[in-house]
């Protein structure tokens, strides 16, 4: 069973503006974009996700001087009095509103053992090099500055729990960021009802599932084995045993599709290339208004200003294998890699991938554009999809699922020590 914990976070004081101080996550921007998000914001936590900001143009952003940049800009929103940590230990509800549609999680600390022992379950692979990067930051400033994105099965208890607390307290923190998406967020006061999540994770939660977050998932895990090395009397009980995640039962949570634009055809002509497509789809023209797949097993693909419908035949997916059912896993094997001679999705620099928040109009643009030649949109991964692939052990491929809103970092954060 899972272990979920409430902890004394850090959190925006009435002093600031909550709007101001949370930002996206680091991964989302690069360190140009950060510097544009934080301007005129001083209370903004890119501050020390992304210190850079803050240093002379040029510098390394994986060097000790922007690490040590985030401590001391961690250190002055703590003195100034911009983050301040609660008393108690408490649980908190992290609502997020996009499209007239809300989910609400539960922010608390899951245990690294967990991790370890397979009750928090993966569906992706990680980058050694991005773990590092986030495992150093954690060290450096002591904290979990940004919770991971977590699911599991729903539990009735839990949401009627939440739904009391959402309708008879105001949210500490209510705002609508500048993407349009709302964000609100309730500290759980009651010691009656946190000793209860606790307990109804323990007894009714059998798994948890990284949703998004596997980089600062494993970090985190790393950190927690590394001060247990460090530490001769080390008891289990200490904060670093743990990392801050918000915990969204799975039927609120909707996945987005991520789609795929290709630079050129392989040597081959329109024509050849959908004559051999045709060999395991069923190709129907669609004409010039943007076609959106509307089931599994079916494509959409845009080329020289025509979207088509691609109907993967029988024979090329197996529905009885939690990857073979997979559309990215169908597209893959017959399109990509077959015919496009795209083998390795991961270090390919002929196919780049969109999410579909920015819509199918970004597809046809990048191919109206000339900057690719192709493009491939896909139906939605289901989340008992990722939670079938995670129980199986399995990895999804690259690039499957997407979720939004992404989680806003500095709404709280999660001190080791």
């Amino acid at each position: 069973m899972a272990i979920v914990k409430p902890f004394k976070g850090l959190r925006p004081s009435a002093t600031v503006n909550a709007n101001d101080l949370a930002c996206l996550p680091y991964d989302v921007m690069n360190s140009e974009e950060a510097a544009q998000m934080a301007e005129g914001k001083e209370v903004s936590l890119l501050h020390v996700t992304r210190a850079e900001i803050d240093c002379p143009a040029g510098t390394d952003i994986h060097s000790d001087e922007v690490y040590n940049k985030s401590v001391s800009n961690l250190k002055k929103m703590q003195d100034n009095g911009w983050l301040v940590q609660d008393d108690e230990a408490k649980f908190y509800v992290y609502a997020q509103t996009m499209n007239g549609r809300t989910q609400y999680g539960i922010v608390g600390c899951a245990a690294c053992a967990d991790y370890e022992n397979g009750v928090i379950k993966k569906h992706e692979l990680t980058r050694p090099d991005k773990e590092e990067d986030r495992m150093i930051l954690t060290r450096f400033v002591n904290a979990n500055l940004e919770p991971v994105f977590f699911s599991y099965k729903a539990v009735a208890e839990i949401d009627e729990i939440v739904a009391d607390i959402v309708k008879n307290n105001k949210a500490d923190y209510d705002f609508t960021a500048e993407d349009g998406f709302g964000h609100h967020f309730w500290a759980i006061n009651s010691a009656e009802t946190n000793a209860r999540i606790e307990e109804l994770f323990a007894t009714k939660v059998p798994a948890t599932y990284v949703a998004d977050g596997h980089h600062r998932t494993a970090a985190a895990a790393r950190i927690g084995a590394e001060k247990t090395a460090q530490n001769p009397n080390h008891t289990g009980d200490e904060e670093y045993n743990y990392f801050m995640a918000v915990h969204f039962p799975d039927d609120q949570l909707m996945i987005i599709d991520y789609n795929r634009v290709v630079k050129d055809l392989n040597g081959m002509s329109k024509d050849e290339m959908i004559a051999k497509i045709s060999e395991k789809f069923e190709v129907e023209n669609m004409g010039t208004e943007i076609y959106a797949p509307a089931k599994l097993h079916e494509f959409s693909m845009y080329i020289d200003n025509n979207w088509y419908k691609l109907t993967a035949k029988e024979g090329t997916y197996d529905d009885n294998d939690p990857i073979g059912v997979l559309d990215v896993t169908v597209l893959s094997n017959h399109v990509l890699d077959n015919i496009l001679g795209i083998e390795d999705l991961r270090t390919s620099n002929r196919i780049e991938f969109v999410g579909g928040i920015r819509g199918l109009g970004e597809l046809k643009r990048r191919v109206d554009s000339g900057e690719m030649a192709v493009a491939f949109a896909l139906y939605a991964v289901s989340m008992q999809q990722l939670i079938d692939i995670a129980d199986s052990g399995n990895i999804m491929p690259p690039k499957t699922t997407w979720f939004e809103p992404k989680l806003r970092s500095g709404l709280v954060i999660h001190k080791l020590d």
